[in-house]
């Protein structure tokens, strides 16, 4: 064992000290280039990254230049006659700017793996940037920035290169403990270099070692904190607002899709229902403030949330906006509880004194505030984001696609509680869906999307009675059709279908196709009546409840592809039908047909 310690406490002081002030701007830069979108991003970053490529004893030979007495900074402090080169604080630089890349590029990827969509939904919340960064960013993003951390720590605890040109090695000034290895294997003194190399690995695997059981130990004391202290809040989950109105009249041009929709609705539930691809989603994230339109306006309840030609676009904090991910987005380090309390408005948050539970209550979650979201199963996460955006007392509630992830059981469950929640929620509601029938249980007023236009809005029935063309028929699930061709204003001929139909409602002036939905198709057994026509099956496909029967009309199918109609009956009508002879006479009722 060497005499002289000095290199030991020489290297903790130095390695802390840079470790310190590298966590620090190691952090700042991480988040502020992960949001960066200027000029002069790759120069900045490789910037950021050349001490991890250059050889050290360039590093250190840039540092001397640029802190020497002939450097900007070495004349700058030669005026306060102060000087870091051959000082310990020079070796603490040289290990702050050596270290520097690692805390960079851990903490850059620390930030970058957090789920986007959990900061959109808090600044939906109405969160400043600065929360977002102290409540949600940062502590996602801990674990990592901790190993980065130890990492750095290491790293300036074994910087020699750097230290050597910038701070020299001066024993008992500026020696550190790599440098006093090499000089004792230069000077044979084997036994001293050993006890140093010892030394060193034992303090950087300490830091490790203790950096793991420090992470274990809060993840397990926070988990029993939580079971021991419930959280107690009252949270208001339905807007005040009584009256609600939103306009929109956009166009978000993208090099692959343009969106080009004008709307309004009130304080009902609007549906958005069309293929993937249309445009719902975006037409949501415009409202809220994700994205931005190329042009428009935006108006919610009189305030103007966009307007390309006056040059408003409010941030999404202050668009008073309650929207609900398709995957949720539930912050994964908040409880139930504390995930719904993010949603309160401030005032609110700090005066609330009713427990949590009884307003999860509405929700059916009661005694699971004190859960983690990875506790909970897939219909009590969706009551939970629900739960947040609503506590926000928000304008409008965006719903997109929130019964994607469930099975159909849980699917209904979740359906009807939605309809009776959305029943007391006073403000406007837009509802993304693929589904047609989910759209048609909860929504009173559809919009549908095609190519990013509007193709038909509507109250329901309207839509579904009678489609304004052939691809909104198709999207609420018609799938007969046919060309039509206008013979008199109550007889129009179906080409493709080869027969001549009676219509008792008004025909448009752009006639172009005649359709009928498969359920609405009957079963007769007098071929007198009006629009009935004879018809062979062709093959049939069953569900559990249902049996599809496809159709040829006039005679008998020459291949199983050669079919004109197909029908939708329940299995309790097939068992009726299946062993008459054929042919089987169909009618399609003239009040069932849509013209389009």
């Amino acid at each position: 064992m060497p005499q002289d310690l000095s290199p030991l406490w020489i290297s903790l002081k130095t390695s802390l000290l840079a470790t310190f002030i590298t966590f620090f701007l190691g952090i700042a830069a991480a988040y502020w280039m992960l949001g960066y979108r200027g000029k002069g991003k790759s120069l900045i970053e490789g910037i950021f990254v050349a001490p991890l490529i250059l050889p050290p004893t360039v590093v250190g030979f840039l540092l001397l230049l640029f802190f020497g007495k002939n450097g900007p900074v070495g004349k700058l402090m030669d005026r306060f006659d102060l000087s870091i080169v051959f000082t310990w604080y020079g070796a603490a630089i040289a290990a702050t700017v050596v270290s520097f890349p690692l805390m960079y590029k851990t903490a850059l990827g620390a930030f970058a793996q957090i789920d986007a969509n959990l900061l959109r939904v808090a600044r939906t919340l109405g969160a400043k940037e600065s929360t977002i960064f102290w409540r949600i960013s940062l502590p996602l993003a801990f674990p990592g920035i901790v190993a980065a951390t130890t990492l750095t720590f290491a790293r300036a605890l074994g910087e020699f290169g750097a230290t050597l040109m910038l701070a020299g090695n001066i024993p008992g000034q500026t020696q550190t403990i790599p440098m006093a290895i090499y000089f004792a294997v230069e000077a044979g003194a084997i036994n001293e270099a050993w006890f140093w190399a010892i030394a060193i690995v034992i303090i950087s695997l300490s830091a490790i070692i203790l950096a793991n059981f420090w992470q274990d130990f809060k993840h397990k004391n926070k988990r029993t904190t939580r079971q021991e202290k419930p959280t107690k809040l009252e949270i208001p989950i339905v807007a005040e607002s009584s009256t609600s109105a939103l306009l929109i009249d956009i166009e978000k041009r993208l090099s692959n899709f343009h969106l080009q929709i004008s709307f309004n609705t009130d304080n009902q539930t609007l549906g958005l229902l069309g293929g993937s691809g249309a445009g719902k989603s975006m037409i949501l994230r415009c409202i809220a403030g994700i994205e931005t339109p190329t042009q428009g306006r935006i108006i919610l309840n009189g305030r103007v949330l966009f307007d390309s030609e006056k040059g408003i676009n409010l941030p999404s904090r202050d668009r008073h906006i309650g929207f609900l991910f398709q995957n949720y987005a539930l912050f994964p380090h908040l409880t139930v509880a504390e995930n719904i309390i993010f949603g309160l408005p401030k005032g609110l948050a700090g005066s609330a004194k009713v427990q949590v539970e009884q307003q999860l209550i509405a929700m059916q979650l009661q005694g699971l505030g004190d859960r983690y979201p990875h506790q909970l199963s897939g219909g009590q996460q969706q009551r939970v984001a629900l739960a947040r955006a609503l506590a926000s007392q928000p304008e409008v509630l965006l719903l997109d696609e929130p019964f994607s992830a469930l099975d159909t059981h849980l699917r209904s469950q979740l359906e009807q509680q939605m309809t009776e929640t959305l029943a007391d929620y006073s403000g406007v509601t837009l509802f993304v869906t693929h589904n047609m029938e989910e759209a048609y249980r909860l929504c009173p007023n559809l919009l549908v999307l095609e190519g990013g236009k509007v193709a038909h809005h509507g109250s329901k029935y309207d839509i579904f009675q009678q489609p304004a063309s052939v691809s909104v028929a198709q999207l609420t699930g018609c799938k007969n059709f046919s060309k039509a061709v206008l013979l008199s204003s109550q007889k129009i001929q179906a080409t493709d279908w080869g027969c001549v139909l009676q219509v008792d409602q008004k025909v448009p002036k752009q006639l172009s196709h005649i359709g009928i939905r498969a359920h609405q198709i009957n079963f007769t057994k007098d071929p007198q009546q009006t629009n009935t026509f004879p018809c062979w099956l062709v093959r049939t496909s069953e569900t559990p409840h249902r049996v599809t029967l496809f159709l040829k009309l006039h005679s008998e199918p020459t291949n199983s592809h050669d079919y004109d109609l197909q029908a939708e009956v329940y299995k309790e009508k097939w068992t009726n039908i299946a062993d008459q002879p054929f042919p089987w006479y169909v009618r399609l009722d003239s009040l069932r047909l849509m013209l389009m």
